[in-house]
């Protein structure tokens, strides 16, 4: 009896300790399967095309395109973490919109400026502010581009300056990827306005370099 009472109690340790660890595995299984789906994936920003529209139709030989701008990759300047960069978007204009359809000249598109700063807004402090949904950043993108007409002796005959700016607020309250569609909203709704602007500096200030 002695014997029987000693293999039961082995076999109920064992058992317990079986126990235990599948708990352990399942407890486990689902903390992983919860993390997983607690993040979602990362959303692919294509990028912003405009040539849906017609082209803007120039009286010159080629179009050249410079990019003044150097990104800083520091503070308070964030333009190089948008998911299209200002400097990309107004590039990708300038092939999607313009056409060379002359025999001479060239027609020169500088980006000046495609930046977007941050500014850290003040927050409710304490318990309270734990409780309260507020903005959190602000975040500034300009847009500043000159086309210059020039002829075959070098001579800049016609020029279009064009500055476009866009101001929004981040609430504390959003996700990364929230974060990273705001900024592409931003990025589009300016590039809206760039090309508002500079068509109607090339139809209306370009005289006959500009083809219908």
């Amino acid at each position: 009896m002695r014997r029987v009472r000693g293999i039961s109690a082995g076999f109920a340790k064992d058992m317990t300790m079986r126990l235990a660890f599948h708990l352990l595995a399942a407890a486990a299984l689902c903390f992983g399967l919860a993390a997983c789906s607690s993040a979602p994936p990362k959303p692919v920003y294509p990028d912003l095309r405009f040539d849906a529209q017609p082209p803007l139709r120039l009286d010159v030989a080629q179009i050249q395109i410079q990019n003044d701008f150097q990104p800083t990759y520091r503070a308070p300047n964030v333009e190089h973490l948008f998911p299209v960069p200002p400097a990309r978007a107004v590039e990708t204009w300038a092939r999607d919109r313009l056409r060379a359809v002359g025999q001479n000249g060239v027609a020169r598109f500088t980006i000046h400026n495609a930046s977007v700063t941050q500014t850290d807004l003040k927050q409710t402090q304490g318990i309270a502010g734990a409780f309260t949904t507020e903005p959190s950043e602000r975040y500034d993108m300009t847009v500043q581009v000159t086309l210059d007409i020039i002829d075959n002796t070098g001579r800049i005959v016609r020029t279009a300056n064009v500055t476009s700016t866009r101001s929004q607020s981040i609430l504390n309250n959003v996700t990364p990827n929230q974060r990273e569609q705001s900024w592409y909203d931003m990025t589009g709704d300016l590039m809206v306005d760039f090309d508002r602007r500079m068509t109607g500096e090339i139809r209306n200030g370009f005289g006959l370099y500009y083809v219908r």
